[in-house]
């Protein structure tokens, strides 16, 4: 009896150390993740990191890039796009790519539908989050609430003054999603570009990023539509790339699985990290080579060649 006692007194303290480090855990809050077109030559990126922190100490702070070209606002919705499905739910994205700051452009939190959170000016940068994790409710930012304490005066550094403030009362569970401000009725800013689609026997598709390392063009052409043109590896294919509507590239490239299967120099068609069709010259840069480069603007037509 006594070494049931026993036992059972042991099970208990682990339960409840158990029970201890869940409700730990779940005190933490969620990580925040920044984005910028700031770069790390001056202190902006620490400034919010900085800010964050003074919300809460403990907050885990995490960097997706500071390196998005000025300005660009398609390339920030990508790179949202490109990462966020691979954080947990719950997850506060900040991204600062704002143009537009000072104006009368809209400060907004979103919650998707797989329940991530996104800070951001309202001017295009939700484009890509919208329709790969779906929207489930815009808010605005109330800045009578949501703002750094003292910083009212301040009109050209929103980053640190609104969004890493809201983003990390958010993501340390200092506010709620609902006391961020309005609910927003009306559809989101978005940015116009060719999605992909079939077009007789070829795809239709955009450029929305470089693999800027290594000059290699991805495209939103997916593994779906290569598979419905019936593309195996070896076939060549036709492609024809286009910048507002003038052709700046065509040629006959092979598709195969890696860089190594052509010779250095050759150009290749392969399916990139996202199972998106892509281009690449091994060991040397599509994009250099054939001026190729990225965006909304950007198209191309893809057609397998006939043997």
């Amino acid at each position: 009896m006594m070494k049931l006692n026993r036992v059972a007194a042991i099970v208990l303290i682990l339960l409840a150390v158990f029970s201890t480090g869940v409700l730990a855990q779940e005190a933490k809050g969620n990580a925040l993740v920044l984005q910028t077109d700031f770069g790390l030559k001056d202190g902006a990126v620490s400034a919010m990191k900085g800010v964050a922190i003074g919300v809460d100490a403990d907050l885990r702070i995490f960097d997706l890039t500071h390196e998005i070209p000025a300005y660009n606002i398609w390339e920030a919705s990508y790179r949202l796009m490109q990462t966020a499905s691979y954080w947990p739910a719950g997850t506060v994205f900040v991204s600062v790519v704002d143009p537009g700051v000072g104006t009368d452009r809209k400060s907004v939190v979103v919650k998707t539908k797989t329940g991530h959170y996104f800070v951001t000016p309202d001017n295009g940068t939700l484009t890509l989050i919208e329709e790969s994790m779906g929207i489930s409710e815009v808010r605005e930012i109330d800045e009578n609430i949501n703002r750094l304490p003292g910083s009212s005066d301040s009109y050209t550094f929103h980053g640190r003054d609104v969004y890493a403030y809201t983003g990390a009362r958010l993501a340390a569970k200092a506010i709620t999603f609902e006391q961020i401000g309005p609910v927003v009725n009306r559809e989101i800013v978005k940015i116009g570009y060719q999605k992909a689609v079939m077009q007789g026997d070829a795809v239709l598709g955009n450029i929305p990023i470089l693999d800027i390392q290594y000059g290699n063009v991805w495209t939103n052409i997916d593994k779906k539509l290569i598979d419905a043109l019936n593309i195996k590896k070896n076939d060549l294919l036709k492609v024809e790339i286009y910048n507002k509507g003038n052709r700046v590239y065509q040629g006959t490239i092979p598709y195969v699985n890696s860089f190594g299967d052509v010779p250095d120099g050759k150009p290749l068609a392969y399916a990139n990290s996202l199972m998106q069709l892509s281009f690449a010259l091994n060991m040397d840069s599509f994009s250099a080579v054939h001026k190729v480069y990225s965006g909304p603007e950007w198209t191309v037509k893809v057609q397998k060649v006939s043997k």
